[in-house]
């Protein structure tokens, strides 16, 4: 008779937040922290990182010493209209963050500018924030030429007739010979770059995201060029791809 396969293995921390959820959604009302420590046997330092976790997410709300459920648990009972679309985006940002370690965000276009609605820091000590919210001209960031390289001939030639573009570095690309050339580029390789465009020491990298074949936003690193080097374009290439085809077969 063939052996049992062993059990799977779970994670400690992913089980303790679950069954923090169920244990706070169980009972209906406000508990202390000492409370489900005790009850679920967790320590209280693990117990502390775990709950402020859950209230700067949603899924708890902190009333003085007292935790309840938050809205965001309601919200997965929700349907997809429900999530926005920088909701949805966020799990993914901060997948592609995990995975290489560099900033990574999600952009959507704003007429002639992009706004990252969607943002995670990279944790190196050397390392590019993109601020939630602001908004910045189209050639200035790899997502906005992606966000650029999705539009048709007249909403491009509107585009150069109705902008002036910015030199934000000596390497910034304002022309639209050069222009047209990356967009050219873009939709031959699937991927935008930035080289020092926009701040000094930055390589910007994305990908545009579609759904029904409409581009609803782009994916990009930004990453310091002290650590961009084959393997890590390589890498940062095949993260952006995998999310943005997830993203078109879902």
């Amino acid at each position: 008779m063939a052996d049992s396969p062993p059990p799977i293995a779970t994670v400690k921390s992913a089980m303790r937040t679950l069954d923090i959820l169920e244990y706070v959604v169980a009972h209906g009302r406000p508990l202390v922290a000492q409370e489900i420590a005790g009850a679920l046997l967790i320590p209280v330092s693990s117990l502390s990182y775990l709950l402020t976790t859950l209230v700067e997410r949603g899924y708890l709300v902190r009333e003085g010493r007292r935790y309840l459920a938050g809205p965001r648990l309601e919200r997965l009972h929700a349907r997809a209209p429900g999530f926005s679309l920088a909701e949805r985006a966020a799990p993914l940002v901060r997948a592609l963050r995990v995975q290489l370690n560099e900033t990574a965000s999600f952009f959507v276009r704003r007429e002639w500018e992009c706004e990252a609605v969607v943002t995670e820091t990279s944790d190196h000590a050397l390392r590019y924030a993109v601020q939630t919210g602001r908004r910045v001209p189209l050639h200035g960031f790899a997502a906005g030429k992606a966000l650029l390289s999705a539009l048709p001939e007249d909403e491009l030639e509107r585009y150069f007739a109705e902008t002036e573009r910015v030199r934000f570095t000596p390497t910034t690309i304002c022309s639209e010979a050069g222009l047209r050339a990356e967009i050219f580029a873009i939709r031959q390789t699937g991927f935008a770059h930035t080289r020092e465009e926009h701040t000094p020491g930055i390589h910007g990298v994305a990908r545009l995201a579609m759904v029904d074949d409409e581009p609803i936003g782009a994916f990009s690193f930004a990453i310091p060029i002290v650590r961009y080097d084959e393997a890590s374009e390589a890498k940062a290439a095949a993260l952006l791809q995998r999310i943005t085809d997830l993203i078109a077969a879902s």
